[in-house]
């Protein structure tokens, strides 16, 4: 089957979502591995040593890789993944921004590197989702995939 290329960056993106979320289950790769807790501001792991994350931070990146995944399967639900994925991940930055990291409002948890991480990943995957579906409309004279 031929992918558009926005079925192929809402597949790659996935994948590295996929592939995050199991890194952060390995210890080595994630560094004080034993120190992660499952949903606190005290979980100290660190993936790559500096992306604070828990078994629940793992398994949103999990879970969001299979999305992607399966969402690539189709243009149009490609472009919400990549758009809606996106905008998910600028709330998150704008919440890891206003929270008391120490307190237990930080339950996922979220570091400063992870609040940078997440605006770049909220940018980019807008981006490409606005980016690929213009580029299909302007190819195909079609509305694109929305």
């Amino acid at each position: 089957m031929d992918r558009t290329d926005i079925q192929k960056a809402a597949l790659a993106v996935g994948a590295v979502f996929l592939l995050v979320g199991l890194l952060g289950f390995i210890p080595g790769i994630t560094t004080d591995y034993d120190e992660m807790k499952f949903a606190s501001h005290d979980s100290l792991a660190k993936l790559l040593g500096i992306f604070q994350v828990s078994v629940l931070h793992n398994i949103v990146h999990l879970l969001f890789g299979v999305a992607g995944i399966a969402m690539a399967r189709q243009a149009r639900t490609a472009y919400l993944f990549l758009v809606g994925g996106g905008v998910i991940y600028l709330v998150l930055w704008l919440y890891g921004l206003v929270i008391d990291k120490e307190s237990d409002a930080n339950f996922v948890p979220v570091n400063n590197a992870d609040n940078w991480l997440h605006l770049l990943l909220g940018l980019g995957m807008i981006a490409l989702g606005v980016l690929l579906s213009r580029r299909a409309a302007d190819t195909t004279g079609a509305r694109g995939t929305r």
